[in-house]
């Protein structure tokens, strides 16, 4: 699990957070078992209420507008909800080993939308490659014993 400060955000923003997330997870209409693996995981991150739960999960059927996501995602309190919303939505996109045209378009949108360079998606789908790297390494060290 990633050391991380989602759970200190006020519950309206994680909400958001996972709205954007859910929004992610169709923007190439396929959500591979990979992606939802990652979904689940941020969801228990987010420590939302089964209500809450239930209602992101519907998102996946009937996805919000980018618009919507980030506009609640703008109403945070210091922008960090939005951050780790980006941050985590290109951990979902890379999580099948590809992030196709679209998605990255919608990664720099989302970016943009809130206020930050859309120079941040490269520099994010980078760590987050080498996140994945180092994660085979240690499939790697593990099998060779």
């Amino acid at each position: 699990m990633l050391p991380d400060t989602l759970h200190t955000l006020p519950q309206n923003e994680r909400f958001a957070y996972a709205k954007l997330l859910a929004y992610i997870t169709k923007v190439d209409d396929e959500v591979t078992v990979d992606e939802m693996a990652m979904f689940e995981q941020r969801m228990g991150t987010a420590l939302l209420s089964p209500n809450q739960r239930s209602a992101i999960r519907d998102y996946l059927k009937n996805p919000p507008t980018l618009k919507e996501c980030i506009s609640d995602l703008k109403d945070s309190t210091d922008g960090r909800a939005g951050k780790l919303a980006l941050r985590d939505a290109i951990m979902m996109s890379a999580a099948d080993g590809t992030v196709d045209e679209d998605e990255f378009e919608v990664l720099g949108k989302i970016a943009t939308g809130l206020g930050m360079k859309e120079s941040v998606v490269d520099d994010l789908l980078d760590w987050v490659m080498e996140g994945y790297d180092w994660m085979d390494r240690g499939l790697t060290i593990l099998n060779a014993s």
